[in-house]
Order: structure tokens, then C-alpha cells, then sequence
């Protein structure tokens, strides 16, 4: 399999090019289509190797005062002999937006651009259409040469993973009833991360949560002229960005009461994990482009991505740049992301309640809302489990390294859903590097990472079909 995966390459990569081609922004109303027709285009290319499907309906949801079709999940299943194991693989075929060249593109987001040094460039190439069309190319090898699978196969690809994931958990609980799509599955993989650097891969058994919210501060009927109306009235802006600079310190450390006093201190053994580590601080300097970490020590810098909590402001909404108006109703929008013993739900009252109470002080007349959005618990898994022995042989075998045992700072909500519904434990086994930019201008993944990432998939799935049925736990 590996040599057909090195000749078939360019045809591996012409078609993450059709994937990357259509603009599958689930966050976006008028992008909705293009998600439906890549999720048409993902059961046509799971049919093609012999993938019995499924496009289930999850029904509709508001987005923008919109009522719309969610995207269908797309189910697949391969195998069904009791003697292997079944693994259950999850992906996404969604994208996060963009602005084109507004945003600092300097490629078209929506055309795979090559360059010389093997970068392919292109909106949805590491996160998740890469990883999703490696298991494809395993198939394909499995299809043309008529080989059996090592083990049976069942697959979970959605397209609202960028937005909340409306209705998977629901659909993830009705399959895994007796007679379901995922009844009797022994271990879950996801490929939607990365490596933590260039160089070194990893396995992902930790991730933190994510609690998002939108604030809303609102006062005159309309825009007002500032020459006019500056100074006369309680400015919507202004109180907003009052509001948002009490929630983080430039440190990072989050200012809002009881939210840091949730996480117990480190112990001594979980600092020399983290030194040991193959990451240093040029790995994240190289990865955002810039000399500016917090800390110059990189045990301290791990364990803020990895183990401690994070509120980050992302954007403020309304208003204009050009003029001098002042708004009428502005928006800013932040996250947390969560450590155990942390939940979307004892987080929220802690933030609404400080911000609710920082904004009474003001003495504002302005009126303040408070929108908590979809979010998702902090997962771990236990690292020593079957299913990460068959994934760390399988970086042995095509890495010829060791990878590092990681937590990851982001945060992938599925994963707890599959674990607790299933039962079964799930491994995080990435394809693309630390620098690859998901979720920002220039997302890329480089040829290698795609290739190798390939082969890699493959032999996780010989790892797996060769641990013997009685010797698996769940």
C-alpha cells in the first residue's frame, strides 16, 4: 500500500483540490449549498470503494434569523466479519470562513495552490478534507486491488463541525442503540488536529473544552453622528470595550473571579512530561509568525496551551472603520477553553454574572445581552489503551520516531460524545503540522504530511486487525 500511495500522489492531490474547491462554509448562510454538495460528493467517493452509505437528515436550526436544512451526516459502513474488530472513524467536510484577500490570504482560499516547497494552500486542507480523503486513499487501495480491510469499518463525516455540531450528538445516541450504524463499535479515531511543531508527530489524548460567547451592548434607535452626538450619550462601543477589557489581563490571565481557582496546581511528574517534550519556544514564535510568547520557559508556554484555561477575545461587530458614527448596537465575541474540572455549565453563570455585574457598575444606560453558544466539555482518554499502541506502532512504522504523548489546547467536542456514548476508547491521530494554520489565512497542508499521513492511516488499521479479538478491552 505505501508504493501505491506514493504513485497515486498527484491523483491524491488533484482530489483534495475538488474538495478544497467547494467552499463548504457551514457558518455561512449563503454557503449552505456548497455544504450539501460536498456532502453528496463525499457518499459518491465512499460508494465508489464499496462503502455502503447512509445521508442522514438532522433536521433544521436558525442561523442569521434564518431557519435552514442542517447538512445530512454521512454514515458509511465496510466489513462486517465478527471476527475483526470495528473501528468507527470521524471526520468533518465543513470549513471555517474566510475573506479572501481581506483576511491576509495570498493564495485563493478556494483553489488548492501548490508551491514549490510542497505547501498546498487552501481553505479546509488540514482541517478536516486532508485527513478525511487519506482515508479515502486507503480505500482506494483496498478497492482497486481487491484486498480485504483488516477490520470492519464505520464511518461518521458531518458537516457542521465549525458551527456547533447541531444534531450529531443526538444522531451519535440513536446509533449506537441495538441494530444501529454504530452498535458494537470497539474503538473510535479522529484525525481533526495537529502536531504540535514541524518536525515530531504526535498522538492527542487530551483536549480542553470550550465554553463561546457573544455580547451584545445596545443603546440609541440608530447610528449617530459623532460630531453631534459625542459626548451626549452612553456610547454602545465604548461600554463594550470597558466590558472586554476586564475579562483577560495581557498575561493571559483570566480576570473573571473563580474561573482560574477551578484548576488544581501542577504536580512535579506533570511539568517533566511536558519538558520532555520535542517542542520548543522558535516552534510556536515559528507557527504565529512572530517573537511573542508569554513566557520565555517552555514548560510554562506547554502548559498554557495544554493544561490551563484561556479566555480569548475574537472580534467586535458593528460600527465602521471609515466613519465617524457611533454605533447604535455592537457585538463582541469571546471563549474560554476548559481544563477538568471545568464544564460549559459551571462556567457560564461565572461569566454572565461578572459581566452582568461589571456592567451595572458602569451606571450605563445602555442595555447589555448576554448569547452563550454551543460548547463542549474537556475530554481525555487513557493513553496506554490498545487503540494508541496500534497508532504509535504505526508512527514507528511509517515515521521511524517515537511521537510525543500530547494534550491539545483546542478543542474537538465530539470526541467526548463518541466516548461516552460508545464506550469505547478514541484516539487523536493527526496528519498535519503545528504550522499549518487551521482556522486562518493561509491554511495549508504540506504534500508530505498528506502522503505520509495516508500511509499512516493504513497502518493504524493493520495495527489494529493484528491485536487479537481476546486480548481487546474496552
Amino acid at each position: 500500500m505505501p508504493g501505491f500511495i506514493d504513485v497515486n500522489a498527484e491523483s491524491f492531490i488533484q482530489r483534495l483540490a475538488e474538495a478544497v474547491a467547494m467552499p463548504s462554509v457551514s457558518g455561512d448562510v449563503k454557503h449552505r449549498d456548497d455544504v450539501f454538495k460536498m456532502a453528496h460528493w463525499l457518499d459518491a467517493q465512499l460508494k465508489s470503494y464499496d462503502v455502503e452509505t447512509k445521508l442522514v437528515d438532522l433536521g433544521k436550526h436558525i442561523m442569521d434569523d434564518q431557519e435552514l436544512p442542517l447538512p445530512p451526516a454521512v454514515l458509511g459502513s465496510t466489513g462486517n466479519d465478527a471476527s475483526k474488530k470495528t473501528v468507527l472513524i470521524y471526520g468533518h467536510f465543513d470549513v471555517q470562513p474566510v475573506s479572501h484577500f481581506s483576511d491576509g490570504w495570498v493564495t485563493e482560499p478556494f483553489i488548492l495552490t501548490v508551491s514549490p516547497n510542497g505547501q498546498m494552500f487552501g481553505r479546509g486542507s488540514t482541517d478536516d478534507n486532508g485527513p478525511v480523503l487519506g482515508w479515502l486513499n486507503v480505500l482506494q487501495w483496498h478497492s482497486e486491488n481487491k484486498q480485504e480491510l483488516p477490520v470492519n469499518i464505520k464511518f461518521c463525516f458531518e458537516g457542521m463541525e465549525e458551527s456547533g455540531s447541531n444534531g450529531l450528538d443526538e444522531l451519535v445516541e440513536r446509533e449506537v442503540k441495538k441494530g444501529g450504524w454504530f452498535e458494537d463499535v470497539d474503538c473510535v479515531c479522529i484525525s481533526d488536529n495537529n502536531w504540535l511543531n514541524t518536525r515530531t508527530p504526535i498522538l492527542t489524548y487530551d483536549l480542553r473544552g470550550i465554553s463561546y460567547f457573544k455580547v451584545t451592548v445596545s443603546g440609541p434607535a440608530w447610528d449617530l453622528h459623532s460630531g453631534m452626538f459625542g459626548r451626549t450619550i452612553h456610547e454602545p462601543m465604548t461600554d463594550l470595550v470597558m466590558l472586554m477589557s476586564k475579562l483577560v489581563d495581557v498575561k493571559g490571565n483570566i480576570l473573571i473571579p473563580g474561573i482560574e481557582d477551578m484548576v488544581p496546581s501542577p504536580l512535579a511528574d506533570e511539568q517533566a512530561v511536558h519538558e520532555r517534550m520535542d517542542y520548543d519556544i522558535n516552534d510556536i514564535e515559528t507557527a504565529v509568525g512572530a517573537k511573542m510568547t508569554l513566557s520565555p520557559n517552555k514548560v510554562n508556554v506547554l502548559m498554557g496551551r495544554m493544561r490551563s484555561p484561556a479566555l480569548s477575545l475574537h472580534g467586535i461587530e458593528g460600527g465602521a472603520v471609515a466613519k465617524t458614527v457611533i454605533p447604535a448596537i455592537v457585538t463582541g465575541s469571546l471563549s474560554v477553553r476548559l481544563v477538568p474540572p471545568q464544564t460549559p455549565d459551571n462556567i457560564r453563570s461565572l461569566v454572565t454574572s461578572y459581566l452582568e455585574s461589571e456592567f451595572a457598575k458602569s451606571g450605563s444606560k445602555n442595555t447589555m445581552s448576554i448569547e452563550n453558544m454551543p460548547g463542549g466539555k474537556p475530554w481525555a482518554a487513557d493513553m496506554y489503551h490498545w487503540n494508541y499502541e496500534a497508532a504509535r506502532e504505526a508512527m514507528r512504522q511509517v515515521y521511524g520516531v517515537e511521537p510525543d504523548m500530547a494534550r491539545d489546547g483546542g478543542s474537538i467536542p465530539v470526541a467526548l460524545t463518541f466516548a461516552e456514548a460508545t464506550g469505547a476508547n478514541v484516539v487523536l491521530l493527526p496528519m498535519g503540522r503545528g504550522d499549518d494554520g487551521a482556522h486562518s489565512t493561509n491554511e495549508k497542508l504540506d504534500r508530505s504530511n498528506f502522503i505520509q499521513g495516508s500511509k499512516l492511516m493504513g497502518a493504524y488499521l493493520y495495527e489494529l486487525g493484528a491485536i487479537p479479538r481476546k486480548d481487546i478491552q474496552a
